[in-house]
């Protein structure tokens, strides 16, 4: 991509090519893939996809830039996701409960983890809880342990992370206890788009 100006016009000549590449290709592209097809190097395309991230964010764009790993992809904005559940016929509400919401935020944090490891964090059987994340996409199998019977290892998804409203996972909370942490910025979340008059599309239950 060779494209005459000052730095700042070029950078945001590579968003906006990082953008419409995306768009059209409804799925998560490897960054190796734009740094090819840009023909830019590494350095240019981390500028640009920053800006693209920035930008959507900032001026609250019914879009986001998502990374997870070496893969950016546009997804919704959580804000909006009673309507674009509503335009699908998806459910705009995804029940969580309180085990279900403890086990996830765990699994966040200490990801890849095994489920003998969080059956050990939270001391009680994690099948349950463990099930109803992977149902509905919050939590996949993302490979297997190398110890003895090689058990499987259990990660988030891209979707847990556009619930949650995060671009990637380095947007997590740095800070201890890191469950409580994310409980709390659920529960926070949830107070905030019923106070607009909009539904959480996850909302956690009491048990």
């Amino acid at each position: 991509m060779h494209q005459p100006g000052d730095p700042l016009s070029l950078t945001q000549a590579v968003a906006a090519a990082i953008e419409s590449l995306l768009f059209v290709a409804g799925r998560p592209v490897e960054i190796a893939e734009l740094r090819k097809l840009l023909e830019i190097d590494e350095e240019r395309l981390r500028v640009g996809i920053e800006l693209l991230e920035n930008q959507c964010a900032e001026q609250r764009r019914g879009i986001r830039l998502q990374r997870v790993g070496e893969q950016v992809q546009l997804v919704s904005a959580p804000e909006y996701a009673r309507y674009v559940a509503a335009f699908l016929g998806m459910p705009m509400q995804v029940k969580l409960t309180n085990a279900a919401l403890e086990t996830l935020a765990i699994i966040a944090y200490r990801q890849p983890i095994t489920r003998g490891q969080l059956e050990s964090i939270r001391g009680v059987n994690c099948d349950r809880a463990l099930q109803t994340l992977v149902q509905y996409s919050l939590v996949q199998e993302v490979g297997r342990a190398t110890t003895v019977g090689r058990p499987a290892l259990f990660g988030t998804t891209s979707e847990f992370l556009q619930q949650f409203g995060l671009g990637s996972l380095q947007a997590l909370p740095a800070a201890e206890p890191a469950p409580e942490i994310l409980q709390q910025r659920l529960l926070d979340a949830t107070a905030i788009r019923d106070a607009v008059g909009s539904d959480d599309p996850i909302g956690a239950s009491q048990t």
